[in-house]
């Protein structure tokens, strides 16, 4: 079966990943265009390298606030409908042994999850799902635990589920929380951030921890952060795994997205720089038609062409970031 919702069989895809050193790619998707690319890229890599069953997860927000992608997905921006229809979507193009893309293996994954305002996708939305971000960032340390604990114990057999304790870096944003700041003040220890991390996924038993690693999410300057290297290895060594996500990786340049999963990185967040891009070389595309566009020419001026445009470069990106993560290893 090419789409994957089963924790057991997402738990085993996982480790043939982890056994190879090569995080799972988790890309974004906040249109059809999109989800397309990312099996479209996947395919192609799969081809080069004879890779059988190449996992890879698509991955959508429901409501979060800095970008609620299954609001996106239609014009009316409601997210039941979006979420749906991409989850329609992937079973129409890789779900059936005769679907263009049934050679790639599809994770359903929920991100940014939060536990009030995408209570429908974390519950009924469970079942088109490999995989949740609990994402409990903005409460309290205390109320993040419990909530990301009793949802570990609910569905935590039917789901893999990513944690995080802390807030992450958006540009434009502020970093962190009053609360975290006093705690790492107060603890007297080179990284504090390390210990929080071990007693965080002790008492929440979560599958996955969202790491800050000084990356940024949304940034508009591939490679303007320090990649925090150092951090995710001792992470990695002090929970006894490798477990650790990567999120705002369009902040990183190419050089610092190698040997990832020598660092314990067992999944790897993108969207931004990949949407970005690929909008940017189709609206270049849509400029040179401009002619033929005025002119009347309708494969010139409908948006198809803008469409496909967008998917081919974005497929070109995320072939290149398959690369970078070693995904030629899995053949």
């Amino acid at each position: 079966m090419a789409i994957a919702t089963d924790r057991r069989r997402a738990m085993e895809i996982t480790e043939r990943l982890r056994r190879s050193g090569v995080p799972m790619a988790v890309f974004c998707t906040a249109s059809h265009w999109n989800t397309e690319a990312i099996l479209l890229a996947a395919r192609h890599m799969a081809e080069r390298y004879s890779i059988k069953d190449i996992p890879v997860a698509v991955a959508m927000t429901f409501t979060y606030e800095n970008m609620p992608q299954a609001c996106r997905i239609t014009y009316s921006q409601d997210p039941q409908a979006g979420f749906i229809s991409i989850m329609e979507h992937l079973k129409a193009l890789c779900g059936r042994p005769t679907s263009p893309y049934y050679d790639v293996t599809v994770l359903p994954h929920l991100d940014h999850a939060d536990p009030q305002k995408d209570r429908w996708a974390l519950t009924e939305g469970a079942d088109y799902l490999a995989s949740v971000m609990f994402d409990a960032q903005k409460y309290p340390w205390d109320e993040n635990v419990a909530l990301t604990a009793d949802y570990v114990k609910a569905y935590g057999d039917r789901v893999l589920v990513e944690g995080i304790f802390e807030r992450l870096s958006v540009e434009g944003r502020a970093k962190g929380s009053a609360e975290t700041a006093e705690k790492a003040a107060g603890a007297g220890k080179a990284d504090s951030y390390v210990s929080d991390a071990v007693e965080y996924m002790k008492r929440t038993k979560v599958d996955f921890l969202v790491a800050d690693l000084g990356t940024e999410q949304q940034t508009r300057a591939p490679g303007g952060v320090k990649y925090l290297k150092d951090r995710a290895r001792l992470l990695t060594e002090r929970l006894g795994a490798a477990m650790l996500v990567l999120h705002g990786t369009s902040s990183l340049s190419n050089d610092q997205m190698q040997d990832l999963g020598a660092d314990g990185v067992v999944r790897v967040n993108m969207w931004t720089r990949i949407a970005r891009e690929a909008g940017q070389y189709a609206a270049g595309q849509l400029v040179a038609r401009k002619s033929l566009i005025d002119a009347g020419e309708f494969e010139a001026a409908e948006s198809r062409q803008y469409l496909y445009d967008s998917i081919e470069q974005a497929a070109r990106i995320m072939e290149d970031i398959l690369e970078i993560l070693g995904y030629a290893r899995l053949r």
